[in-house]
Formats: structure tokens, C-alpha cells, sequence
């Protein structure tokens, strides 16, 4: 069957417009909280996560609220609303589990999950989190760098990029069953955007394992991009010579660049990102040119022009 995206389902359509954020958009995140309280307590309070907090990577910002973190979520797989993914992620399954290595590495292998716990030393980063919709929050992240895992894979010469694939199971994932994308959800890096440091293989948050409707039971986390470069629920993670052609960018390809860099310079072309809104603030900030992060990753895009390589 052949795919055909439903112009009604992109982000644009779906995201709140700039009218929504006035009181009616406090109301109805008051609402969502109180629902959110009623929600089945697996989806809430996950098992603990132990971490030691790392000096190194931390932000004096105010964290985020749990509930909002993951009350408030964009997961396409569990539904297109926020709050979708908080009310429908009860379904999956995240044990057993197992994620695949391929491709061009000397060492290709199906790791347990269990088996990935353990693989380093857990830490908790406290990162930026900024959605291609405008809005941010800052979340306190379990994981260790993604380049420890990559290491044990030992990549061939021919390896420029990585790609993630995430589970496609429409039993499990009930709005895989729509066309909103084109299933699996599947993004990508290059190798070296996936070996820095700041980029986190990640299992946990506030101190527990993720919740299904964050990316349970693993997912990265790369706090200069715009969130949906943060693949979730990942089954298989590919090496390639090629630069994979990525979800988003199958679905709107002026929209979503392979890159998607935050950048206050670069607007969407039906919105601006030259401010954003976070989560449970009033009034908008300024956008920080990857995302606060441009002394640690500005290198990476040397001679690059970001206004083409979006």
C-alpha cells in the first residue's frame, strides 16, 4: 500500500496557533493536569532509576514539572493531541525488549534492554528541550553518552551516519494505524553529531525509568535539536554510508531538514522560532541558537550554511 500523508495531521495543523496561548490555553492545561491525575499509575510512577548528577551538565533553569514532562508530549504512535500519548502509551509493552545493531560495524549485535542498563555508568543531565512547535521545557534525563554504545558497535570507515528505528506495532501503538507518517518512525544523525558528548542515550527521567509516553524503554535525547530528533522506543539502530531520509523529512521535505538545529534564524515556514514558549510560563523567551548549547556544538557546522542545511 502505497503512502500518501494527510495534509490535516501535519504539526501546523495540530499545534496550538498563537491565540491559544492566552487564558483559554491555561485553562485547558489545568484540565489536562487534573486529568492526568486520573490517569492508571504505571503511565506516572515508573521504578527507580539510580544516577549520580552530573556537575557538568546542568542548567540553573527551573526544571520542568513531572507532570508536564509527561503529560505533554508529541509521540505520533499514541495519537496526535498532547495529551494523547499519556492516555493511550498504557499499551506498550517494554519488556521484553531488544535493540538491534546493523550495518556498517565491525560488531553487529541485539542487545537486551537489561543488558543496556548496564552497559556505563548512569548519570542525571539536566537539558533543554525545544519542540519544532515553539514550546520548551527543561528536563532532568537519565542515561549515559549514545558514543559508549557506538564504541562497542566499532563502526566500519564507511559509517557517516546512524540511524534510529523505532517499534512499529499499530496493537501496541494505536495511532500507527493512521497515516500521519509513514511507519516506522525512523531519524537519524551524523556520526559525529551521535558521538558528542551531549548526546544521551537515554533511559530515565526524575529519578525513574521513562514513562511509556516519553520514548519508554530507551530513546536519545539531543538537546540542541528540535525534539523530534530524538527517536523513542527504539528497536534498531543502523550505520550507514548514505544520509537516511528521515520521517519528518518524508512527510514535509521544505519543512524538515535532516539537520533541524534550533535556530531563532530559521523560521518553519508557517511559524516563527525566533521565540518559544515554556511550558507553564505566560510569556514567550527568546529562542538560543542551538539551544543554549552552540559553545559545545557551533564546531560541528563549521563552513556549514544552516540556512540551507536545515
Amino acid at each position: 500500500m502505497s503512502y500518501r500523508p494527510d495534509p490535516h495531521l501535519l504539526p501546523s495543523d495540530i499545534t496550538p496557533r498563537e491565540y491559544y496561548y492566552d487564558r483559554r490555553r491555561f485553562m485547558q492545561m489545568a484540565a489536562g493536569a487534573t486529568a492526568a491525575s486520573l490517569l492508571p499509575a504505571p503511565l506516572w510512577a515508573g521504578d527507580k532509576l539510580a544516577a549520580g548528577k552530573s556537575q557538568a551538565y546542568t542548567l540553573s533553569e527551573e526544571q520542568t514539572p513531572y507532570k508536564d514532562v509527561a503529560g505533554y508530549n508529541n509521540f505520533y504512535e499514541f495519537g496526535t493531541g498532547k495529551d494523547d500519548p499519556a492516555q493511550n502509551a498504557h499499551s506498550l509493552k517494554t519488556r521484553p525488549w531488544t535493540v538491534t545493531i546493523e550495518g556498517e560495524v565491525h560488531k553487529p549485535k541485539t542487545w537486551d534492554i537489561d543488558e543496556l542498563l548496564k552497559l556505563a555508568a548512569m548519570e542525571e543531565r539536566v537539558y533543554r528541550l525545544r519542540c519544532v512547535e515553539a514550546w520548551s521545557m527543561v528536563v532532568p534525563w537519565i542515561g549515559y553518552p549514545l558514543a559508549e554504545l557506538i564504541k562497542q558497535a566499532e563502526p566500519t570507515g564507511n559509517a557517516k551516519f546512524v540511524e534510529f528505528i523505532s517499534l512499529h506495532d499499530p496493537m501496541q501503538m494505536p495511532g500507527q494505524r493512521s497515516a500521519v507518517l509513514e511507519w516506522p518512525y525512523n531519524e537519524g544523525l551524523r556520526m559525529d553529531e551521535a558521538m558528542h558528548p551531549l548526546t544521551l542515550l537515554t533511559f530515565g527521567l526524575y529519578g525513574e525509568m521513562l514513562p511509556n509516553q516519553n520514548g519508554a524503554p530507551i530513546r536519545v535525547v539531543v538537546p540542541w535539536k528540535y525534539g523530534f530528533k530524538s527517536a523513542k522506543s527504539i528497536v534498531k539502530i543502523r550505520f550507514t554510508e548514505q544520509q537516511p531520509i528521515t520521517s519528518w523529512m518524508k512527510a514535509g521535505p521544505s519543512e524538515y531538514g535532516f539537520y533541524s538545529n534550533v535556530n531563532p534564524e530559521v523560521d518553519h515556514p508557517r511559524w516563527t522560532q525566533a521565540k518559544e514558549r515554556r511550558i507553564g510560563d505566560f510569556l514567550k523567551r527568546p529562542t538560543l541558537p542551538f539551544n543554549g548549547y552552540a559553545d559545545e556544538v557551533a564546531g560541528l557546522y563549521t563552513g556549514m550554511d544552516l540556512k540551507t542545511y536545515f
